[in-house]
């Protein structure tokens, strides 16, 4: 009973709102502009580590080597703090671009793998067909590959970008006002029992922005392979 009060108090208590309506406005700006950030570079980085060649781009696939089994070996968190307190410690930068960067470059390392792996899970007699026909690699991979892979990555990016919004989460360890960081400050100093209201209200929160991103995926999915029957 206590619960459900509670619940009602916050949504009626214009200060509680304002402050979560605030919080989710920082989730979604951090969790957008890092997956678009991460969704370029996990293309760029993907098509570099499967083009073949010597010198550049020997160098260059060595290159995002490292950066992927860096960002994939560390935690978030860690890069958070790096790009929050060693790189980006400029005075008036805005945290909220720092914070974009940090997930955005983070999404970008699994955002490439899952590319990679992908194009990889074409079969070989689809690009050998297109060589057959006389087209280039180049245009083999544009034309026939990545059109079946991007079938088959639409699943995993789409696990990407469900965990890139959680993981927004751990703004609130540097101080960002996120969904979190609305929680605990509404939690905390009021009439309620606990932590417990303000902490289940942003879990819906962030219940119902998955949702939403799981219905917008398999909508998608629903699409291409009513594309495929045609």
């Amino acid at each position: 009973m206590n619960f459900f009060k509670g619940v009602i108090e916050l949504f009626s208590t214009q200060k509680y709102m304002f402050q979560l309506l605030e919080g989710l406005k920082m989730t979604l700006v951090i969790s957008v502009f890092a997956a678009i950030i991460g969704l370029f570079i996990g293309v760029l980085v993907a098509f570099a580590l499967i083009t073949k060649g010597n010198g550049f781009s020997r160098i260059l696939r060595g290159i995002c080597k490292v950066y992927i089994t860096v960002i994939r070996g560390t935690p978030m968190a860690l890069q958070l703090f790096i790009m929050y307190y060693v790189i980006f410690t400029f005075r008036g930068f805005p945290e909220a671009v720092t914070a974009i960067i940090a997930f955005g470059i983070n999404s970008g390392a699994y955002v490439a793998e899952n590319i990679r792996g992908g194009i990889l899970s074409v079969d070989i007699g689809q690009t050998e067909a297109g060589r057959a026909l006389g087209l280039n690699s180049r245009v083999t991979l544009m034309k026939i590959v990545v059109p079946q892979a991007i079938k088959n990555v639409i699943p995993a990016i789409g696990n990407e970008l469900i965990a890139l919004v959680k993981e927004t989460s751990i703004v609130s360890m540097v101080g960002m006002f996120d969904l979190a960081m609305a929680a605990k400050i509404i939690g905390s100093g009021n009439n309620m029992a606990s932590y417990i209201v303000p902490m289940s209200v942003v879990a819906l929160f962030y219940l119902a922005i998955v949702y939403a991103l799981t219905f917008g995926i398999k909508m998608i999915e629903r699409r291409l392979r009513a594309s495929d029957k045609r």
